[in-house]
């Protein structure tokens, strides 16, 4: 059931990343592996592997993926875990490698993170920040610099302890973050306040030897991300730029991804370690009703800059007055490709993947279909020329756009592909799409049909594509109000929580008392009633929200019956990634 507890069922499916390269691998192009004969009629054509017959799973420690199919042979809303995997392999998203968690990021999804990059370096080079490279590996030294930091990193770091046949005299960190890789620099540079602001940002890679299961681009040991870290003269400072960064992260969930999220802030219970506070945006994956951390955007305070000695005259002291020295404020902000696994887990159905128009780098594709035996190679000629010249149309007006003109394969076969991958839209054009001058289309996202004259197809395709767009982001954000709920009582929590739902409780934001829910929610506590086919780890708090449902009341308590403190916030819970 999709309410499984999925890490146990990616466990149980190898998900982390110990089948060789292939196993992924789609269906031949080979024309001898294909269906051979043509679909008559439009309306049968998404029937579109019925010559295929599904090979058995061999009984292999490995993500194998049917290689005589590339339909999804699992409904996403039965098997999660097992929907997900054939989605990344079978969409040609994701291939595993034979290093546990590490993974590679195939053209079509790295092909969103390139977008994702200039969407972000756009908006923050705006603000002044400059792209910069620090080193990969970080002296034990310096990484043990700031004791919380360090301690909240520690069981996730991988180390160098041998170079060659040699031994290392001092072992490196393989980085699992930068901030203490940086901040060395950052003392050298910033001599005076004229120095501030300093603002750099790093596009790279980091590792993190997790060691649970990881499950690709939500959880693995290495991925790609972009780490910004900056130094400011004053909180206030350092505190703008956390929600002006908070914000950009939002718009390119929403904006790019069509994936809503809540912005807020993290308890102290989940904060940064070593961060002043943490500032969050929390998704949430409707098949399994978990929230998902989506990004977040740190201000570090000045426990940095004093563990690194980076400080700067007081420069408000009066001439004449004796020179205090005052230590900078640090921000650090981060944004992963985790975003894509939230993205296909929110947009995909059971035909595939379904990706958003503003990412796809394929936003169209062209078929051309009613090619018969008893076409004419004149008719077929004139066809397929048309479906270059549609092409062509299209990416002269800006679009991402394909030609599927293979022989030998069926109208049905071509689009059950593309569906599988994800292209938001679909053209048809056959002899008599020709001779009305119309493409007949259809829809990714909604499967709905339709026609566009050929006259206006570089003003009236954009159109549909931006609809597609704002269509999808408004599902998912209603189906995310749908699932998110006030629950005020102790008694509801559970059940509420049972229901595939994130609740807003009244809390004290106490981390003991944090600690407690989680165990309480668990259904591990005597006498409590817990759904059997719900999952049974326990709720943590994701956040605090920016926007309260409405005012704490004076005097209203926290929700933990065992707690007894006043409340102070709505908190966002739920299960998690």
């Amino acid at each position: 059931m999709a309410s499984e507890n999925v890490e146990s069922k990616m466990a149980e499916l190898n998900m982390d990343g110990t089948a060789a390269t292939g196993a992924g691998t789609t269906a031949s192009a080979n024309p001898t592996d294909k269906p051979k004969k043509q679909d008559k009629e439009r309306k049968n054509q998404q029937t579109s592997q019925k010559g295929l017959k599904p090979a058995k799973q061999p009984q292999v420690k490995k993500p194998v993926v049917n290689q005589d199919t590339k339909q999804i042979t699992v409904s996403k809303s039965e098997d999660l875990a097992e929907w997900y995997q054939q989605v990344i392999l079978k969409a040609e998203m994701l291939e595993f490698t034979d290093v546990p968690g590490c993974y590679i990021y195939l053209p079509r999804s790295y092909h969103i993170w390139e977008l994702i990059r200039d969407f972000f370096d756009l908006r923050i080079k705006a603000m002044g920040v400059e792209n910069s490279y620090f080193p990969l590996f970080i002296s034990e030294a310096n990484l043990q610099r700031e004791k919380d930091h360090v301690e909240g990193f520690a069981a996730e770091v991988a180390w160098v302890t041998e170079g060659g046949k040699t031994k290392l005299d001092k072992k490196l960190a393989v980085r699992p973050t930068s901030e203490t890789a940086m901040y060395s620099y950052y003392a050298k540079k910033i001599r005076s306040h004229r120095d501030l602001p300093l603002k750099l940002n790093q596009w790279n890679n980091v590792v993190r030897w997790e060691f649970k299961h990881a499950v690709p681009f939500l959880r693995s040991r290495e991925f790609l991300w972009q780490e910004g870290h900056t130094a400011h003269l004053t909180e206030a400072e350092a505190g703008k730029e956390v929600l002006e960064i908070l914000d950009h992260y939002a718009a390119i969930y929403e904006d790019l991804l069509a994936v809503p999220v809540v912005k807020g802030r993290k308890t102290v219970n989940e904060q940064f370690p070593g961060a002043h506070y943490t500032t969050t945006i929390e998704g949430f994956i409707p098949a399994v009703g978990r929230g998902i951390q989506a990004a977040t955007s740190h201000c570090l305070g000045q426990h940095f800059a004093k563990m690194f000695e980076i400080k700067i005259e007081d420069p408000s002291q009066k001439e004449g007055e004796k020179k205090e020295k005052i230590f900078p404020w640090q921000n650090s902000w981060g944004f992963t490709t985790r975003s894509i696994g939230v993205m296909i887990m929110i947009h995909g159905d059971d035909k595939g993947v379904v990706i958003p128009p503003r990412v796809s780098n394929v936003q169209v594709i062209v078929v051309v279909v009613g090619i018969t035996a008893k076409t004419t190679e004149e008719e077929k000629t004139t066809l397929l020329d048309k479906g270059v010249e549609i092409k062509k149309t299209l990416k002269s007006a800006g679009l991402r756009v394909e030609l599927d003109d293979r022989e030998g394969y069926s109208p049905g076969f071509k689009f059950a592909e593309w569906e599988l991958k994800g292209v938001p839209l679909r053209l048809e054009l056959g002899p008599k799409d020709l001779e009305k001058s119309v493409v007949a289309t259809a829809r990714r996202d909604t499967g709905a049909k339709g026609s566009i004259p050929l006259a206006s197809l570089t003003s009236d395709v954009p159109k549909l594509l931006d609809t597609i767009q704002a269509d999808m982001l408004k599902k998912a954000s209603d189906e995310f109000a749908a699932h998110r709920k006030i629950v005020r009582e102790w008694k509801d929590f559970v059940p509420t929580l049972n229901d595939k739902n994130v609740i807003l409780v009244p809390h004290c934001a106490g981390g003991e008392c944090e600690d407690q829910i989680k165990e309480d929610s668990a259904g591990t506590v005597p006498g409590q009633e817990v759904d059997a086919k719900a999952p049974s780890m326990g709720a943590k708090s994701l956040c605090i929200p920016a926007e309260q449902p409405e005012e704490i009341k004076e005097g209203q308590k926290c929700i933990n019956p065992k707690c007894g403190k006043d409340a102070a916030h709505w908190v966002l819970f739920g299960r998690s990634y």
